[in-house]
């Protein structure tokens, strides 16, 4: 009767056991989800589209420019806002 108990009770416990086990198909689905959007396209096609400061002859005229000190002045940048004061922590504290 034991042996008869041991196997009922193997019967028993095995399919919740069998529950603790990562057969879960969407198991690593956030790790995988994650990765395709950080990797667009590992081999990107440029159709003849140059890329920002592809074209030679342009950057030839900038070398040459820095070497002969004639750099072009960057151009002003305004914006719509007006500098603001902040409130510091530096006040007396009521002494």
């Amino acid at each position: 009767m034991t042996m008869g108990r041991l196997i009922v009770a193997a019967m028993l416990v095995g399919p919740a056991l069998a529950g603790c086990t990562a057969n879960d198909p969407t198991f690593g689905g956030a790790v995988r989800s994650n990765y395709a959007v950080q990797v667009i396209n590992p081999e990107p096609r440029y159709e003849g589209a140059l890329a920002e400061g592809g074209d030679g002859a342009r950057s030839a005229a900038a070398i040459e420019r820095y070497r002969t000190d004639k750099v072009k002045k960057p151009a002003t940048i305004s914006t719509t806002s007006g500098t603001g004061g902040g409130s510091g922590g530096g006040g007396s504290g009521g002494r």
